[in-house]
């Protein structure tokens, strides 16, 4: 597993989740230009790029929450080796799971686009398949505007995403889910 430290926007590696130190986690759509693995090899390159932003925010914003980590998919997975990929993508929902927050970053939710009177429940980023992982292992799940301001935390917006996912909310709030059996 590799993440990025929020001060110095580089990358170190770590044997697996469990040994890492404390860390927030990205959940987002890719738009074009994002910063990716071969990105960060060259600093100058990374700042370049259209996402660079999205990696400096996201890292402020855990910073600003105490934490010196962050993991963040386009970056910190090299996409051209095959076997890290696959490796990452079976421990993707161990990662969300052991993250101290997740941060889901809706780039096209205005600030203060709560419903009644926004556009938080049509977000692009409630179509996408990989956010439901996304949306359910992390113990805190914090939504954020484009503007990275606040929306809520998937408690406090339970009965809008359980209208838009059809997630019922026991799983939203993380309650064990009773398996019923009618044999």
């Amino acid at each position: 597993m590799r993440l990025l430290h929020t001060k110095d926007i580089t990358l170190r590696e770590f044997s697996d989740a469990d040994h890492a130190p404390p860390y927030a986690i990205l959940s987002h759509v890719w738009r074009e230009q994002e910063v990716l693995f071969t990105h960060m090899q060259n600093p100058e390159e990374a700042q370049k790029r259209l996402g660079f932003s999205k990696v400096l925010k996201c890292c402020e914003k855990a910073r600003a929450a105490g934490y010196d980590w962050v993991w963040i998919d386009t970056c910190c997975i090299d996409k051209a080796s095959s076997a890290e990929l696959s490796e990452a993508i079976n421990s993707m929902f161990a990662w969300y799971k052991k993250a101290r927050v997740c941060y889901a970053y809706l780039d096209n939710v205005a600030p203060g686009g709560l419903p009644p009177r926004g556009d938080f429940e049509h977000s692009r980023w409630f179509t996408r398949g990989w956010t439901l992982q996304e949306l359910i292992a992390p113990a805190q799940v914090m939504f954020l505007a484009q503007d990275w301001s606040e929306i809520g935390t998937r408690g406090e917006l339970v009965e809008s995403i359980e209208h838009v996912t059809r997630v019922d909310r026991s799983v939203l709030l993380g309650r064990p889910v009773q398996l019923a059996s009618r044999r």
